[in-house]
């Protein structure tokens, strides 16, 4: 049978994006993989384009996918004709549909045991590494998780000699891959003695936000991250020709059409996926360079701003997984004319919220000793329109790139402006900066 190269690519449901055409065979062309129940042989059924539409209308639905894939029951046939059952859908890399039934199983209703996922930061301090284990019973508290361990040797948190390292059960969140009452858990690391490994950040933050003053503080943070999806293979930006650029910035910023928005189902999922998971996600757009994104957390209190933005990394990144697609935190993916990629912090304590708490008249420090500006996105600390006005809001910290750490700029804005006290050698240097200005 001749194959023709025209028929429409179908995306059956819950694929997660749609570049991804895991119903195509070495010819691009999609196929079921059928057998007859008095043959020996299996046989391949090429969809001819007339199957696909009809008047340029899609014939072969979401429904229809389902029940081919999943209706097990065959009907009766007369005599002398051959009844063909679906076995399997090949997809590009070869995994059988398949697998989809189990993974998407809820074993909630037969057994009392549950999923969790720990999740914990590697060498780098930018790798999410995680494992699963099976916990006895339902949890609500990170508390009621056992501790656990793994191989610190081979993340490059240990040595070869002693590479244990302890997992810390610090949040769980609802499991969206798995469903049912399984869990996210976001965990921090010590040695067997108790003391934390140098990548847990996690540690200090949450020393800082348990402080009585940072608490009295109720420090709020809203953290916008921005992320890039890669293709797979050549590492090159998702939407952009390989070898090759697009057209200039301009058109791709919030933007809407397959000319100039490149991942939205990505994005999306990743939207639904944490809101399910519990994360206080805020909202989500396409961002200046094609192929780049950006997400906003919170407002979220003290340590869990943190907590929040590691989830929701871990669970974006499962995506990309899922769809074949890279994710790339690099604050600078591509070199020349083209925006970078940011993790901009709002911030606001309980004093600056009320009236007059951003007057700007009585700083200890020259507030014009470092770059700021009303709604000037060039400076390092932005001031909005409505902060100004109001004298009272919240301030935007743009420094940060978008592979931070989130429990280090969070903690580290708590402690500067709600802990830290100048001494007298750096008041007589402020006050001597002030004198050469004027």
């Amino acid at each position: 049978m001749q194959w023709s190269s025209a028929v429409p690519k179908v995306r059956p449901p819950n694929l997660l994006h749609p570049t991804i055409q895991p119903y195509l065979w070495k010819a691009n062309v999609p196929f079921i993989l059928l057998t007859a129940p008095r043959s020996r042989h299996s046989s391949l059924l090429g969809l001819s384009a007339s199957l696909f539409r009809r008047e340029g209308r899609p014939m072969i639905t979401s429904k229809m996918w389902k029940s081919l894939l999943l209706n097990a029951q065959r009907p009766k046939t007369r005599r002398g004709i051959s009844a063909f059952k679906v076995l399997a859908v090949k997809s590009e890399n070869g995994v059988v549909s398949r697998l989809e039934d189990l993974l998407n199983l809820d074993t909630t209703p037969f057994a009392d045991k549950i999923i969790a996922e720990y999740i914990w930061i590697g060498g780098t301090g930018i790798d999410i590494r995680s494992k699963s284990r099976t916990i006895s019973k339902p949890v609500e508290h990170a508390s009621e998780l056992p501790k656990w361990n793994y191989d610190g040797s081979s993340t490059g948190q240990a040595p070869g000699e002693d590479s244990e390292v302890i997992l810390y059960p610090q949040a769980i969140f609802k499991d969206p891959f798995r469903g049912g009452n399984n869990i996210l858990v976001i965990c921090d690391s010590y040695t067997p003695s108790g003391d934390p490994i140098p990548t847990n950040k996690r540690h200090r933050a949450a020393q800082i936000f348990s402080d009585q003053k940072v608490v009295d503080e109720v420090p709020w943070y809203g953290i916008e991250q921005e992320y890039t999806l890669l293709q797979t293979n050549v590492q090159w930006p998702l939407g952009w020709p390989v070898g090759g650029y697009p057209g200039p910035q301009g058109p791709y910023y919030c933007a809407v059409g397959a000319d100039k928005s490149f991942g939205r189902d990505i994005s999306d999922a990743h939207y639904k996926a944490c809101l399910y998971a519990g994360i206080n996600i805020s909202g989500t757009n396409g961002e200046v360079m094609p192929g780049q994104w950006e997400y906003q957390v919170g407002p979220s209190v003290g340590i869990e701003a943190g907590d929040h933005i590691w989830c929701s990394r871990y669970i974006l990144e499962r995506i990309t997984e899922q769809a074949g697609v890279v994710l790339s935190l690099d604050p600078k993916p591509i070199e020349g004319d083209w925006n970078g990629a940011g993790c901009h912090t709002n911030y606001s304590t309980k004093s600056m919220r009320e009236e007059g708490g951003l007057t700007g008249k009585h700083e200890t420090a020259n507030i014009n000793t470092f770059s700021w500006g009303v709604a000037n996105r060039g400076c390092s600390i932005r001031v909005g329109r409505d902060t100004e006005k109001q004298g009272k809001g919240y301030l935007e910290d743009r420094r940060p790139a978008s592979n931070m750490d989130p429990y280090v700029v969070t903690s580290l804005l708590a402690e500067s402006t709600i802990l830290w006290q100048p001494t007298l050698e750096a008041e007589a240097r402020a006050a001597k900066e002030l004198q050469l200005q004027v």
